[in-house]
């Protein structure tokens, strides 16, 4: 979808292609474009094909530089971008920024919060006389949402590991896989943008005035703390994951211990079951009297042996947690060698 951008009294107002005032600066939004939407721009405002495929290339890395031949300035910086459609909800996608005459045209392939919040009037202070200024105000809003977003991944982080403490569903591992994914997104894209503005304050493909380079320290900063904070939430990602992983082994190393204990017990009327096959002859069994009363005394001693050994299973179990229970934690510990420590002191000062 194409729109008209120009401002009036300080706001943007959309308007129309044939409502636009021609000694006006005009805002081309272009989002979520179509493939006849993408041919009417290349040629209405001849852009370079090749520079509009790097547009729409969702890999694409932030840069800036100048098209001589077809006469504008192209800037392509990293957005963040949420859908809660998609497996992973968090991703970037490349914004391409084209400034050309009286023409400043923004071409993104899907719609996010930074766009809305352009065309929303929620930016202070905008400006389309300025189109240098107004492309630096892309990235801050852009930082700005990067941090809201990074913020909200580790709650989610959260809230999953919390679900996970009391039981450990494929799904759940799922979902921080998917937050780890957003998380590298997140990452790799602040650098790129972290590049792009050391090449624009180091290069003058736009014409900065001081103001503009003011919001660059602004956005620079900015910038730097999201990428610390993504790194800083990627670390505890690998390192939960880590220790999931651990606490899922222990897990599967106690149901086994289990199981085996259960067998163990389960093994014992086999074992005395087994000595005697089909051809060897019962103990006991009178030809004149009850046929099966061998087979009936083996059979009260293999369920005898069993309850047996449930019971010594069963009695460590017990004891084994009665001494968990009983056994002071390491922060009483602590405070009871302090207490010792305490008395041993006050008893060497009474003595002196």
């Amino acid at each position: 979808m194409i729109k008209y951008w120009q401002q009036e009294d300080g706001k943007l107002v959309q308007k129309e292609e044939d409502e636009l005032v021609a000694e006006k600066n005009v805002w081309v939004d272009a989002r979520g474009v179509s493939r006849d939407e993408i041919q009417e721009l290349e040629k209405k405002y001849n852009i370079d094909p090749e520079n509009m495929l790097d547009i729409l290339d969702p890999d694409e890395l932030s840069r800036i530089e100048k098209n001589e031949d077809f006469g504008y300035t192209l800037t392509i910086l990293k957005l963040p971008v949420f859908n809660p459609g998609e497996d992973i909800s968090y991703f970037t996608a490349p914004l391409g920024i084209i400034i050309k005459e009286h023409f400043i045209i923004t071409i993104c392939w899907t719609n996010c919060e930074v766009l809305k919040d352009f065309a929303a009037n929620r930016i202070k202070e905008l400006s389309l006389n300025d189109f240098p200024s107004f492309t630096i105000r892309f990235m801050a809003r852009a930082d700005l949402m990067f941090l809201r977003y990074l913020k909200e991944l580790n709650r989610r982080a959260t809230t999953i590991q919390n679900e996970m403490l009391k039981s450990v569903q494929n799904h759940e591992l799922i979902q921080l896989l998917n937050i780890q994914k957003s998380l590298v997104f997140f990452s790799t894209s602040l650098k790129s943008n972290q590049m792009l503005l050391e090449k624009m304050r180091k290069t003058k493909i736009l014409k900065l005035d001081e103001e503009d380079q003011d919001w660059i320290d602004d956005v620079e900063i900015d910038n730097r703390q999201a990428m610390e904070m993504a790194d800083t939430y990627t670390n505890i990602m690998s390192t939960m994951n880590d220790s999931f992983a651990s606490v899922l082994s222990n897990n599967l190393n106690i149901v086994m211990k289990t199981m085996t204990s259960w067998s163990l017990v389960l093994a014992l009327p086999t074992l005395i079951t087994s000595f005697f096959g089909s051809n060897v002859p019962m103990p006991w069994n009178d030809e004149g009297g009850f046929k099966f009363k061998g087979a009936i005394l083996i059979l009260i001693i293999s369920v005898f042996a069993s309850i047996c050994g449930w019971f010594f299973f069963m009695k460590r179990k017990i004891k084994s947690y009665e001494e968990k229970v009983k056994r002071p934690s390491l922060k009483q510990r602590r405070e009871i060698r302090k207490a010792k420590r305490y008395i041993i002191r006050q008893e060497k000062k009474c003595s002196k």
